[in-house]
């Protein structure tokens, strides 16, 4: 397979405004790669600034109140679920469907859209979440689509994960506008809370417009397969019917304004601690960790689901020199569980792992070779970021 280099690599939106001096936060240990962030004038970043906005200016007694309002004007009193909750049985969002059925008295709808190959401890939370007391109904594409759309995506974009997040975004839209249910919760704000355009911050709410910048690295599904059809060979429209990308796209705003249906995240009206969330979904909804830490990084109860979910962190440690363990570290510190000094540590230690664990899987499941592979994630080291000394890839800037 012949790889095209990274200056060709168009859809993947990101890189081309990456600024080419590297620098570290002065709080946390994230870097300014991160697409999206902003950093001060003191050399903080914008993910830190919100955490000090979480502890020292928000009411969230008056969010609070907030959240009472909006609740009681969608609560249904007629047996009718009055909640969506997309949910894979993770601690997040289990903490948010538990949290609005027994503290705020709703009615909620869980729903599931499948990963692209589901881990034993991913598919035994779900099971577990459902057993603890809610309605769940679980999503799934077009097998046969999903694996071609995860090798473009891969080959072109840098995350196989794509086409997944195309469907977890989109399929719960679809199904609350089904079904009659016009409200949808989401769990944290990841813009805010883990360094985005401080525009975020303060809403409630993405704006549908807003979508494919924040959470699809610029390429919407159609991007993805108008590009697939004029240069893959592997891929043609005898893979797919128009009907099978339902689900990958959002319904219109047209749509959406007509049933009135808002999405909202829980992290705007709660504060958002993930590894608060953790012990209580482990407690109230039979979530439960790995026996062992996950690849990449130091921790053992995120992103738990999918076999190849260790392959978007890794890519994300190649395009941007920001791995899982950096992203972990970051929101630990600002949450106040470990110190700089031991997130450096940790990020020294761990970012940059190859999830070796579901590696044969992966590439089975992109129908690559493993030099198909490296070819890859060699076409998108920039060169700002990386050099290659001895035969070996090494960062040309670390957190210190």
């Amino acid at each position: 397979m012949v790889t095209k280099t990274l200056r060709e690599k168009t859809l993947e939106k990101q890189i081309a405004i990456q600024p080419k001096d590297v620098k570290f936060c002065k709080r946390c240990v994230m870097s300014n790669q991160r697409p999206r962030i902003v950093f001060d004038e003191e050399g903080v970043c914008s993910a830190c600034r919100y955490a000090d906005e979480k502890k020292n200016t928000i009411d969230w007694k008056t969010r609070e109140n907030e959240l009472l309002k909006l609740l009681d004007k969608h609560r249904r009193n007629d047996g009718q679920w009055d909640v969506l909750v997309p949910c894979s049985g993770g601690k997040d969002a289990s903490y948010v469907a538990h949290q609005l059925k027994h503290r705020y008295g709703m009615h909620p709808l869980t729903i599931t859209w499948a990963p692209l190959k589901y881990t034993d401890i991913g598919f035994s939370n779900l099971q577990n979440f459902i057993n603890s007391g809610f309605n769940n109904l679980l999503g799934s594409s077009s097998g046969k689509l999903q694996r071609k759309l995860a090798r473009v995506a891969f080959e072109e974009v840098g995350d196989l994960f794509l086409p997944f997040i195309y469907g977890q975004m989109c399929f719960p839209f679809h199904m609350a506008l089904r079904l009659g249910i016009k409200l949808v919760f989401y769990g944290e704000n990841g813009e805010a809370e883990y360094g985005g355009n401080p525009k975020n911050n303060n809403r409630s709410y993405m704006p549908l417009e807003d979508w494919a910048e924040a959470y699809w690295k610029g390429t919407a599904i159609d991007n993805l397969i108008d590009y697939a059809l004029k240069n893959k060979d592997y891929f043609s429209k005898k893979d797919f019917d128009s009907s099978d990308l339902i689900l990958y796209r959002p319904p219109s705003i047209e749509e959406l304004k007509l049933a009135n249906i808002q999405m909202h995240w829980y992290s705007y009206y709660h504060k958002w601690i993930p590894q608060e969330n953790y012990y209580y979904s482990s407690q109230n909804t039979g979530f439960k960790a790995n026996p062992e830490r996950s690849e990449g990084t130091y921790s053992k109860y995120a992103s738990l689901d999918d076999k190849t979910d260790g392959f978007h962190y890794y890519m994300a440690f190649i395009k941007f020199g920001i791995g899982r363990a950096m992203s972990d570290a970051a929101h630990e510190i600002r949450d106040g569980h470990i110190t700089r000094d031991e997130g450096v540590n940790l990020v020294r230690r761990y970012d940059g792992e190859l999830p070796k664990k579901y590696f044969k899987e992966t590439l089975e499941y992109l129908d690559l070779t493993e030099d198909d592979f490296w070819n890859v994630v060699d076409s998108f080291r920039q060169p700002h970021l990386w050099v290659k000394a001895n035969g070996k890839w090494k960062l040309k800037h670390q957190v210190s």
